[in-house]
């Protein structure tokens, strides 16, 4: 039956409840500014009563839980858009980095200089015996080389932060990964039997899992979703199982982890690449499976898939910009080299082409076209004497060297062939003044082709024309491809420069095509490149535009790419801001809302010890009695 210490036992469970509310509300208040720190509530509920006649008797409250406001949807919710927020912060910040390497307003940039290139190509083709002119087009070559060259670093040094900041990246994730492998036992530990709630260590759990997302995207799998409702309509999360999957592979499985792999032992350019080790020690490529968070955006930046031979990177907004980079320097290197080989002189020398002797030209990766080329030959006083027309078909080889008119095997469709073949190129029947008479010519896979005057003493020189049915320089691009006569060095963004020889004696660049006295047209042909169409190979695609057009285009895909990420950005954010506003009115500490539990628990623990009081009294009173 109940008693006056039952009573006084009611008064008790008062006051202990009351203290553990006291005590959570403190914890509360002590952690308002605590990053991940989720506010927590008590459960009570009424003692099982005493059953007796005429009825039960209460017997007092009993502390059954203290629970977190913790709503696991709502928390879905705030990492994928924090993963999408740090993707797009990410990618933002390195578009408008990226944007900065381009500054084509006010004069400044490559296309400043471009113009002003081309203008001294005019003064040139002004002056064409002027030294000063060719100094100063020399030293504007060089620069407009320079700055290509400067641009092309710059992303390339952009890309290989991003490299080293992946490496740093997929660090931390690991750190982060065995770290919720242990709090994952940690939280078995405390919460074995079912009899406590590790509130502060599923704190931290998810502290973590914030910042995985944030780094490279994951997705948490737990069990059944536990909900109390006598607390608060938003406490819902999983009980047990905690599993972490990223990119779709198993990183987090309990207590134990799975680390993600890193390395570039074998990559000559240092381009670090993911892999995920299974338990029998197969690594399966892992980085196009990275789509969110800073490592998705570093990877999309960078590039994800890596060239098996190069070991460059085959796709990122990076790397496209540096291939348009490559594709326009190398059109800017192989028209203008097109062109200069109309310039007479006693010796072409090609660049090392490491191109073998019969394979078809069209088929290599050099940038030839079917169609012509003429070899003409001018006499010491100007004068043509010779020319020869070249053909480039599907089946056109460069030819064996070693072989002559003479010996057998010897093929006329090659290049070697067409320009050693005899044949009366003037139909004079003069069997000295044709170009096989004039000019010899050879050609090894590592050192590529020659054509030079047999007797220079002669005073003979020739010079190498593209034909094209505009009649300009979008033929078969042979001295282009090949280098065979160069005023730019160089093959890429990377290499372009003035050519060596041109350097060493700046005297030599010439603007004349046939070797006359005032002739000019090998410079107004250069002025007029830039208005040209030309061909600028970009991958397996032909691009052809002008010089100007296509340099417009790189900017112009920069600022659109950089244009939709803040844009993007801008929007992510607006939405990253308004479920973080969501989820921190379910689970942030209020100290408005802690003050009034505050005065609420402090109240009632003064209650309950005026029920002890008046027990203790009425004790006093019983006692009394007895005496």
């Amino acid at each position: 039956m109940a008693s006056i210490f039952n009573a006084l036992h009611i008064g008790y469970s008062g006051l202990n409840a009351s203290q553990v509310g006291i005590n959570t509300t403190g914890h509360n208040i002590s952690n308002a500014e605590t990053e991940g720190y989720t506010r927590q509530r008590v459960s009570t509920a009424a003692a099982t009563p005493i059953t007796i006649v005429p009825g039960d008797r209460g017997n007092g409250v009993v502390v059954q839980d203290i629970l977190r406001v913790f709503d696991s949807f709502v928390y879905d919710r705030y990492t994928k858009t924090a993963e999408d927020k740090e993707y797009s912060d990410f990618t933002r910040e390195t578009m408008e980095t990226l944007s900065t390497y381009f500054p084509e307003i006010e004069d400044v940039g490559i296309k400043a200089d471009l113009h002003t290139y081309f203008d001294l190509w005019q003064s040139f083709a002004d002056n064409p015996e002027n030294n000063a002119m060719k100094i100063a087009l020399a030293a504007q070559t060089e620069t407009l080389s320079l700055n290509i060259q400067q641009t092309r670093e710059e992303v390339r040094g952009l890309q290989d932060q991003l490299n080293d900041q992946l490496n740093t990246a997929i660090s931390e994730v690991n750190r982060i990964g065995a770290e919720i492998a242990e709090l994952n036992k940690a939280i078995e530990t405390s919460e074995l039997g079912y009899l406590n709630n590790a509130n502060d260590l599923r704190d931290q759990r998810n502290l973590l899992e914030l910042s995985l997302a944030k780094l490279i995207g994951s997705d948490v799998f737990g069990g059944e979703l536990v909900s109390d409702m006598s607390v608060d309509r938003h406490v819902a999360e999983n009980a047990e199982h905690y599993n972490v999957h990223i990119g779709g592979f198993n990183f987090v499985d309990g207590v134990t982890f799975h680390p993600i792999g890193i390395t570039n032992e074998f990559n000559p350019e240092g381009f670090h690449d993911l892999y995920y080790e299974r338990q029998d020690g197969v690594r399966i490529p892992f980085s196009s499976e990275i789509q969110d968070g800073r490592v998705g955006a570093i990877l999309d930046m960078r590039g994800s898939a890596l060239d098996e031979v190069t070991g460059t990177p085959v796709d990122g907004t990076l790397q496209d910009v540096l291939n348009q980079l490559d594709a326009f320097a190398a059109g800017l290197i192989e028209s203008t080299n097109n062109l200069y080989a109309q310039s007479a002189t006693q010796s072409m020398q090609s660049n090392s082409l490491e191109l073998s002797e019969d394979m078809p030209l069209v088929n290599s990766d050099l940038n030839f076209s079917e169609g012509t080329f003429d070899v003409v030959a001018y006499d010491i006083d100007g004068n043509e004497t010779a020319r020869r027309t070249i053909i480039i078909d599907h089946q056109t080889a460069m030819g064996d060297s070693s072989l002559y008119e003479g010996d057998v095997g010897f093929d006329p469709s090659t290049i070697i062939g067409q320009l050693r073949v005899n044949s009366d190129d003037n139909d004079d029947n003069n069997a000295i003044n044709d170009i096989d008479d004039l000019l010899q010519s050879s050609y090894s896979e590592n050192g590529g082709l020659s054509i030079s005057v047999k007797d220079p003493s002669s005073g003979y020189t020739f010079a190498v024309q593209d034909s094209s049915p505009s009649g300009f320089a979008s033929g078969t691009n042979f001295a282009g491809a090949t280098g065979l006569q160069r005023f730019f060095g160089g093959s890429d963004a990377k290499s372009i420069d003035l050519d060596y020889a041109l350097k060493l004696d700046t005297t030599k660049i010439s603007a004349h095509g046939q070797p006359v006295s005032g002739n000019n047209k090998v410079a107004l042909d250069m002025v007029q490149l830039q208005f040209e169409k030309i061909n600028f190979e970009l991958g397996y695609n032909t691009i052809s535009d002008s010089v100007y057009g296509f340099y417009d285009s790189i900017v112009t895909y920069v600022g659109s790419a950089t244009n939709s990420a803040i844009v993007s950005n801008d929007s992510i954010t607006a939405q990253f801001n308004a479920v973080e506003q969501e989820y921190f009115s379910i689970s942030k500490v209020s100290i408005d809302e802690e003050m009034t539990n505050l005065i609420k628990y402090q109240t009632a623990y003064g209650a309950a010890a005026k029920v002890i009081t008046t027990i203790d009294q009425m004790m006093d009173t019983l006692l009394g009695i007895k005496r």
